[in-house]
């Protein structure tokens, strides 16, 4: 049985995450899916918009995941340890280095294949992309109310 591990923030699910955990999912039997906890986004990423707990939730029940996990903020390998995934596959987009981490499992005596999967072209396929959209919608509608505002007062 081959093990799969993918892992992510998944703050807002969108169709990126759904075709990098598609595709994990193909390359073996299990996948597991590792969710970074609240403080290791906050370090390396911003303010989380969904809390761990729920971010977990979602992404447990999507289906191509066998379980996900929460990872831990201290040690990011500490998990892999206890999932002795045969496979970690990274998103396009994620800033992990592959020789790094297979020098690191080989350390830690875990022969693990790591591999880097294709972009996923779509318009909204990344959760900054999306805030950007809904953040330009917000002002726009606001620029539009101040308009007909202005109109309004000047009849």
């Amino acid at each position: 049985m081959v093990k799969v591990m993918a892992s992510g923030v998944f703050d807002i699910l969108h169709l990126g995450h759904l075709h990098y955990l598609e595709k994990s999912k193909k390359l073996g039997d299990e996948l597991f899916v590792v969710i970074a906890t609240d403080e290791t986004v906050r370090k390396y990423k911003h303010e989380p918009i969904t809390s761990e707990n729920v971010r977990l939730e979602l992404v447990n029940a999507l289906k191509p995941v066998d379980k996900a996990v929460l990872g831990y903020h201290d040690d990011m390998y500490k998990i892999v340890e206890e999932i002795k995934p045969d496979i970690i596959t990274l998103g396009y987009d994620q800033q992990h280095d592959e020789e790094k981490i297979i020098n690191e499992m080989d350390k830690r005596g875990l022969p693990i294949k790591v591999i880097r999967l294709e972009k996923f072209d779509y318009d909204l396929n990344g959760t900054r992309k999306i805030i950007t959209k809904i953040i330009g919608w917000h002002d726009f509608k606001k620029k539009m109310e101040e308009i007909e505002g202005k109109e309004k007062r000047g009849k």
